[in-house]
C-alpha cells in the first residue's frame, strides 16, 4: 500500500484478482468445470453445518430454499413482517433468459454480449457468461413452481423486449413479475421451514457481522419488535440484502431498503466495489413536490409499445398533449438512435430525458425551476392493437399510474422522468460469490459482479434467482466441505466485542438528544447525492459534495434527535442507524466517482464526453473494478479508504465504444 494520499481522499493498495474461475478452458466450459472441481459435502455432513442468510427477497429466499433442500441448517433473516414483503415484489417488467423461443437470433452468447456491452464493458466476463448460461434453468425452475408467466395464443411462454437489446428474451407476468417470482421462491423456502431445515426470523435487522479468526461466523441482530439484541452464530454467512439506492432519499426502492448489512461487513474488512455505480431508471412517475418520500417505478416494458416524446417548441409545453400535432412533437429517442429507438439502454434514455428537460422542453408541473417530465404515449399502440390488447399486457401498470396521478393513460400520455433505481456497486465477490472475508458470501444486488456500469432491464431478477438457485449452492459447498468447523460460543471475545459495539452505537444514538430529525438529515444527504453524484458529475461538484457530507455527518452525531427507547419497537432508532451508515457510504460513493475520471454507463462525467455529447470511456486508464477497503473512521487522513484495483480482461468480447444508433 502506498502512504501517499491521492486527491487528498484515498490511498492506493495492492491489485487484486479473482482466482476462482477456471481460465484454462473456453469460457463456455468454465462453469461446468468449476462445479466439478468444487468439493462435495455428503448428505449426513450437511446436517452438521449451519448457514445464516440475511435477506429473503429473490436471492435470499431462493438460496435458503435450495440450501435447506440440500439438508443444511439455515437461519433466514428479514426486517419485514413477512418474506413476501421483500422489495423484489416491486420488480415489474420481466426476467431475461436466453431461451430463443422466438427464433430471433438469441443465444447464451448474445445475452452475455448484450449484458457486457450494456454495462459499458465494466463487468467481469466469467461471471456474466455464467449468468447467461444459468438463465435458461431459471425459467424451467419457476414454471415448475407454478409462476404464471404470460403465454401466447398457442399456450407457449411469451416474451417481450427490453431496453438495450434487439431480441425478445424477457419472460413476464403482466407487470407483476417480481411478485410472482417471489411467491415461488417464498413457497419453496416455506416448504423447508415446515421440513425443519430453515428457521425464519422476521422483523429482525442485522446490525453487525461477527468475524472470528478472520472468518465470518455470525451476526448480531436486533428484534425490531422487542428491541432485544440477539447473537446468531453459524459456519458461514450469506448477505442477500439488496442495494443502497435510498442513499439518495428519493428512489424507487421501498422505504426500508438500506445499506447497513453490507456496510457493517465493509467495516469488518469486506471490500466494497464500484460504489458510485448507480442506475437511474428512465421510466418513473415524476416528482410532484417536496412532500414525497419515495418515487414510483413504471416498468421499462412500457417502452415496447409506448413512444417517448416532448414538444419541439418550449411554448407548447403548457398545452394538452393531445392538442399538439405530430409535426410539433420530437420523438427524440427514435430520432437520435434509429436502430434501437425507444429501446435504448436505461442510462441513455435517462440522460436524454434530462437533456430535454434541461433545454426547457419538459412537461408537467413546474418543480423548482424545471418541468421534470417527458411523455410516454400509447396512442399509437391503442390504435394499432386496441385498448383491450394494451390492457392485457400492461393493465395493472396503467391502473397504478391512474391511481397515483389521477390521469387516464389510455387517453392522455403518461409523464415519466428518470429516478434512482438500482445499484450495480456492492460487496466485491470472486467467482464463488465469496467476499474478501472468508466465509462471507454476497448474492443478488448486494454484490457487484454482473452488471458493470449499467444494468440491462430484466436482468436483476435473473441475477437474484441465478445466484440463489444455481450459483451459490454450487460454490459455497467448496467452503463448507472444510467443515465441521471449530464451535464458536457467545462468550468468545470477537462475539462479545461485536455485541458491545451494537449496544454502544444504539445508546449513543439515543443519548444525543439534538434538535434535528433523522429524516431531515436523510433528505439533505439525498439532495447532495442527487445534485453532485447523480446523472451528471464533475470534479468540482464531487469535491463539494464530499465536504458537505463530512459536515452533515459531523452534525448528525452532534444534533440528531432519536425518540423513544432501545427496548421496544422504535422506527426512529431503526432509521437513525441506517442513515448513519448512508452518511459514510455517501462519502465513499463520491470519492469513487471522483477517482473515476471517465463517463461510463449511467455515470456521466462532464469532463469526459464525445463531440455529440455521449459518454466517453477511457479504457487505457479505468479498465478495472474499484474495490475499496475500509481503513477506519472516514474523513481522510491516516484513515482514508484504500483502493484495490481488479483489472478487467476481455478475451471473449471485443472492447468498443457503445453505439445504439
Amino acid at each position: 500500500m502506498t502512504d501517499t494520499l491521492i486527491d487528498d481522499m484515498y490511498r492506493l493498495g495492492d491489485n487484486i484478482a479473482d482466482t476462482k474461475a477456471p481460465t484454462d478452458v473456453p469460457i463456455g466450459e468454465r462453469w461446468t468445470k468449476a462445479k466439478f472441481e468444487n468439493k462435495l459435502v455428503n448428505p449426513s455432513n450437511r446436517r452438521k453445518l449451519s448457514v445464516i442468510i440475511v435477506g429473503t427477497g429473490l436471492a435470499g429466499a431462493s438460496a435458503a430454499a435450495t440450501m435447506g433442500e440440500a439438508g443444511y441448517n439455515v437461519k433466514a433473516f428479514c426486517y419485514q413482517d413477512s418474506p413476501r414483503r421483500a422489495h423484489s415484489i416491486a420488480a415489474q417488467g420481466g426476467i431475461n433468459a436466453a431461451k430463443n423461443y422466438n427464433d430471433d437470433g438469441d443465444s447464451v452468447y448474445r445475452l452475455f454480449y448484450d449484458t457486457v456491452k450494456g454495462g459499458d464493458y465494466r463487468s467481469r466476463e466469467n461471471n456474466v457468461y455464467r449468468l447467461a448460461e444459468v438463465s435458461t434453468n431459471i425459467i424451467d425452475q419457476c414454471v415448475a413452481q407454478g409462476v404464471p408467466f404470460a403465454r401466447d395464443y398457442g399456450g407457449l411462454l411469451d416474451n417481450r423486449s427490453f431496453g438495450g437489446v434487439q431480441v425478445a428474451r424477457t419472460f413476464y407476468a403482466r407487470g407483476q413479475t417480481g411478485q410472482q417470482l417471489l411467491i415461488g421462491a417464498y413457497q419453496a423456502m416455506e416448504r423447508q421451514v415446515a421440513a425443519g431445515t430453515v428457521k425464519e426470523y422476521v422483523r429482525h435487522e442485522m446490525l453487525e457481522l461477527i468475524v472470528v479468526d478472520g472468518k465470518a461466523r455470525g451476526i448480531i441482530a436486533r428484534d425490531m419488535v422487542t428491541g432485544e439484541i440477539e447473537t446468531h452464530l453459524a459456519d458461514v454467512v450469506v448477505l442477500a440484502t439488496g442495494g443502497y439506492g435510498n442513499v439518495f432519499f428519493l428512489s424507487t426502492n421501498a422505504m426500508g431498503c438500506n445499506v447497513t448489512a453490507t456496510w457493517r461487513a465493509h467495516r469488518k474488512g469486506a471490500y466494497f466495489a464500484n460504489p458510485c455505480y448507480t442506475q437511474i431508471h428512465p421510466t418513473c412517475i415524476p416528482v410532484s413536490g417536496d412532500h414525497q418520500s419515495k418515487l414510483t417505478l413504471m416498468s421499462e416494458s412500457l417502452r415496447n409499445d409506448g413512444r417517448i416524446w416532448v414538444p419541439k417548441r418550449k411554448e407548447d409545453c403548457d398545452k394538452d398533449p393531445r392538442d399538439i400535432p405530430e409535426e410539433d412533437r420530437d420523438y427524440y429517442l427514435e430520432r437520435i438512435y434509429p436502430a434501437f429507438g425507444n429501446l435504448v439502454p436505461r442510462d441513455i434514455a435517462s440522460r436524454q430525458a434530462k437533456y430535454m428537460c434541461d433545454e426547457g422542453r419538459g412537461v408537467g408541473p413546474m418543480v423548482g425551476d424545471f418541468r421534470r417530465g417527458v411523455y410516454l404515449d400509447f396512442a399509437d399502440a391503442v390504435s394499432r392493437m386496441g385498448e383491450a390488447a394494451v390492457k392485457a399486457k400492461y393493465g395493472n401498470l396503467f391502473d397504478m399510474y391512474a391511481r397515483i396521478t389521477g390521469e387516464d393513460p389510455y387517453k392522455v400520455p403518461m409523464r415519466i422522468y428518470p429516478a434512482v433505481h438500482y445499484t450495480m456497486g456492492g460487496l466485491w465477490v470472486d467467482y464463488d460469490l465469496e467476499t474478501s472475508i472468508p466465509g462471507l458470501y454476497a448474492v443478488g444486488e448486494a454484490n457487484f459482479s454482473d452488471h458493470g456500469a449499467n444494468r440491462l432491464g430484466a436482468s436483476s431478477l435473473m441475477q437474484c434467482l441465478g445466484d440463489g438457485y444455481f450459483v451459490l449452492p454450487n460454490t459455497i459447498r467448496d467452503y463448507l466441505a472444510e467443515g465441521p468447523f471449530e464451535p464458536v460460543t457467545e462468550d468468545h471475545p470477537a462475539v462479545v466485542e461485536a455485541r458491545q459495539s451494537v449496544e454502544g452505537r444504539i445508546q449513543k444514538l439515543l443519548s444525543i438528544n439534538g434538535e434535528r430529525t433523522v429524516d431531515s438529515f436523510h433528505k439533505e444527504l439525498g439532495n447532495i447525492m442527487w445534485e453532485y453524484c447523480g446523472m451528471e458529475r464533475s470534479e468540482e461538484g464531487l469535491r463539494k459534495a464530499i465536504d458537505l457530507i463530512r459536515g452533515l455527518r459531523e452534525e448528525f452525531w452532534r444534533n440528531v434527535r432519536v425518540l423513544g427507547s432501545a427496548n421496544t419497537l422504535n422506527q426512529s432508532l431503526e432509521k437513525a442507524g441506517r442513515v448513519a451508515d448512508f452518511l459514510e457510504l455517501g462519502e465513499l460513493m463520491c470519492i469513487d466517482a471522483l477517482h473515476r475520471r471517465e463517463s461510463c454507463g449511467g455515470h456521466f462525467r462532464a469532463e469526459s464526453q464525445t463531440e455529440d455529447g455521449e459518454a466517453l470511456r477511457h479504457d487505457d486508464e479505468f479498465l478495472y473494478v474499484a474495490a475499496w477497503e475500509f481503513e477506519g473512521e472516514p474523513s481522510g487522513g491516516p484513515n482514508a479508504p484504500i483502493l484495490h484495483k481488479e483489472d478487467l480482461v476481455y478475451n471473449s468480447i471485443e472492447l468498443k465504444q457503445r453505439s445504439y444508433k
